[in-house]
């Protein structure tokens, strides 16, 4: 599956972005952590497509900048309204993680939880990056989201080599590395069963570094799915 993020400043540029998205993606990220007074009740209601909804702290490379609490009432507000995901940290502090916990449960599950995350200096050695999947799976996870920065080459592997393990436990992983380097898992994971790949609407319009356009990744799964 080809997850766009949607990165804006307000909800009418959230809602253009979204109508473009749908028809190319199969689920759109809204990141509300870049919207101003974000309207999750008239973005939620334009969904056409299955909606993640994501509102990134700043120490993960997101723009929320207000206290931990309003934060993630805004993601409780995403599960009430019917989000088919939530994303949250996995360096959430633990009453906040349960909170969405309760709300998701009293919701009947309908959204799906998936627990993140982000290290954009490097890659950490296989056993370490065991370590975080083990410490995400323990916070309650549905989908388990793990994002590194590739400095060399050889990190793709070890991610690859996650996912491998992961799905090998019938767990749903999202796992790839960011940056230019990073760019050979972004193509390969979905092939070794990490649940979705990110991709970005056009040029431009990346929310993290070495993100491919919607437009390669779907040319891309093309060309490595076209049998003679």
């Amino acid at each position: 599956m080809i997850c766009i993020p949607v990165v804006a400043q307000d909800n009418e540029e959230a809602l253009k972005q979204m109508e473009r998205a749908f028809p190319l993606a199969d689920i759109v990220e809204l990141r509300i952590d870049s919207i101003k007074q974000v309207n999750l009740k008239q973005l939620l209601s334009a969904s056409r497509e299955k909606v993640l909804v994501t509102n990134r702290k700043r120490d993960e490379g997101g723009y929320f900048t207000g206290e931990e609490n309003a934060r993630v009432d805004l993601l409780r507000e995403a599960v009430i309204l019917g989000a088919d995901y939530v994303d949250m940290e996995m360096s959430t502090e633990k009453a906040f993680l349960k909170e969405i916990h309760e709300t998701i449960e009293k919701y009947n599950h309908r959204t799906k939880l998936i627990v993140s995350h982000h290290d954009f200096n490097g890659t950490p050695a296989y056993t370490r990056l065991l370590d975080i999947y083990n410490e995400c799976a323990e916070k309650g996870a549905d989908i388990i989201k793990i994002v590194t920065f590739a400095n060399l080459m050889e990190d793709n592997l070890v991610i690859l080599q996650l996912v491998n393990y992961v799905k090998k436990l019938k767990r749903d992983i999202i796992a790839f590395c960011m940056g230019s380097k990073g760019r050979m898992s972004r193509v390969a994971s979905p092939l070794f069963g990490s649940y979705l790949s990110f991709a970005s609407l056009e040029a431009g319009a990346q929310s993290a570094p070495g993100q491919l356009t919607v437009k390669e990744t779907r040319e891309i799964d093309a060309i490595l799915h076209h049998e003679k």
